[in-house]
């Protein structure tokens, strides 16, 4: 009997004898290995998509604010300037730390060097049949499959005769107060009070409910409880209703239950959105041999971000669970970014020419600030000793988020629509692309 290993064709290596760097994910932090690294060496490059997306702006396909070609970019045309690197578009299934081998699709790749760059997925913390009702946001695919949902929910309800049944499909329940869920409860308040008010004729979408769930005591954690709160009224400002210290018990196809300070409640609602966590990937539980990982399912690596007893073997990125100065290192695109460019000097000293046995330097992750939106003129952003929100940190957050965007094509198309945006209030993104068959 033959096996699916046995039957994998072994990749060659290059005639040169140059050692391979196999690369798996191409987030922030595996591009900016690519770009970043200057060593004598192949690089391989896996993902199981083509292209690279921009994940800060992936609520906004969802909310129909941008179109998919507008968040994302092709791999190749990234990586074009950078010849020593080959891309491979594949499914990953196994990583063999001892034979030096990966295993993707039907091919398996011998390396020299790995860097596991493979990114988070959405946890519902052991609650995985929510997942059902509960829409995640981590692919272009969530983000369609969002857009969707909400574009259909509303169109149902322009037809619906039963008041309750309208009531259900014209309520948005957001769970999670942190950067994913803000977003989303801020961009969907603005679709259906402000963007839907002109295209439906039995519907009122001002009439629509968009209730945000945080188990905390306060949205945002991470910034300063001034800021928290800012974030909070301007959400509110937007109609949306802020539940705080409430943990949700279940959700099912027609609502949410809720236990908040006040007891226990079931939010009837067609339309759940899912913001509240995120774990490793899934690809680390079929390294072998197994990993150390963490109660979130990321690789606890070292202070140079190596695998503890593999010292050829990287793990950056949302996949990592790495200290910096005594603190964990948040799973945000400039750690990303920064972890890759360590690992590209580490890696590019090691292989060449003058490696010697030096001591590697540490992870040190610098802090530049963190921002989130909330909607049109809103947001909150924290920079060193500076403290903004409204106006001036959604400029701010503006001007950042398009610098960052991969390609000039992005920054120009993003712009554009932003602008048109802002002046009128329409998003060109509304369509349904596979509308959803209602039993």
């Amino acid at each position: 009997m033959t096996t699916a290993s046995s039957q994998r064709q072994r990749a060659p290596r290059p005639v040169d004898g140059r050692p391979v760097i196999v690369v798996l994910g191409a987030g922030f932090g595996g591009l900016e290995f690519c770009k970043r690294f200057r060593g004598d060496a192949q690089v391989v490059l896996i993902d199981r998509q083509n292209h690279h997306l921009f994940q800060p702006l992936l609520y906004q396909v969802a909310m129909a604010g941008l179109s998919a070609p507008d968040v994302a970019a092709p791999i190749r045309s990234v990586l074009s300037r950078y010849a020593r690197v080959r891309t491979h578009m594949a499914e990953v299934t196994a990583v063999d730390l001892e034979a030096r081998t990966v295993a993707a699709s039907d091919v398996e790749i011998e390396w020299d060097w790995l860097v596991l760059a493979p990114g988070g997925v959405t946890t519902y913390f052991g609650r995985d049949e929510w997942s059902e009702h509960a829409l995640g946001l981590k692919t272009l695919d969530d983000a369609l499959r969002v857009r969707s949902h909400i574009l259909t929910s509303y169109e149902r309800a322009e037809n619906e005769t039963d008041d309750e049944e309208r009531r259900r499909l014209m309520t948005i329940v957001v769970v999670g107060g942190g950067p994913t869920g803000v977003e989303l409860a801020g961009a969907m308040a603005e679709l259906a009070h402000r963007v839907f008010r002109r295209d439906f004729r039995r519907i009122d979408p001002a009439e629509s409910r968009v209730v945000l769930v945080e188990a905390e005591d306060r949205i945002l954690g991470a910034y300063t409880p001034a800021l928290s709160d800012s974030a909070k009224r301007q959400l509110e400002d937007l109609g949306v209703e802020v539940r705080l210290e409430s943990r949700v018990l279940d959700v099912r196809e027609d609502g949410v239950r809720i236990a908040g300070p006040l007891g226990v409640e079931t939010v009837e609602t067609r339309n759940v959105l899912w913001g509240a966590g995120v774990a490793g990937h899934p690809l680390l539980r079929a390294v072998r041999p197994a990993i150390e990982l963490d109660r979130d399912g990321r690789a606890i690596v070292g202070d140079d971000l190596s695998l503890p007893g593999h010292s050829r073997a990287f793990v950056i990125g949302d996949a990592a669970r790495s200290e910096s100065s005594g603190e964990a290192v948040p799973g945000v695109a400039p750690a990303a970014i920064q972890m890759g460019r360590h690992v590209a000097k580490i890696i590019g000293r090691e292989c060449g020419k003058d490696a010697d046995d030096a001591e590697r330097p540490a992870f040190r992750y610098v802090d530049k600030g963190i921002m989130a939106t909330i909607g049109r003129r809103r947001a909150i952003a924290m920079s060193g000793p500076i403290r903004a929100s409204g106006l001036i940190a959604w400029l701010m957050w503006l001007f950042v988020h398009l610098m960052t965007l991969v390609g000039f094509r992005n920054r120009v198309a993003v712009f554009f629509e932003w602008m048109w945006q802002y002046a009128t209030y329409q998003r060109g993104a509304r369509i349904i692309p596979r509308p959803e068959v209602r039993d």
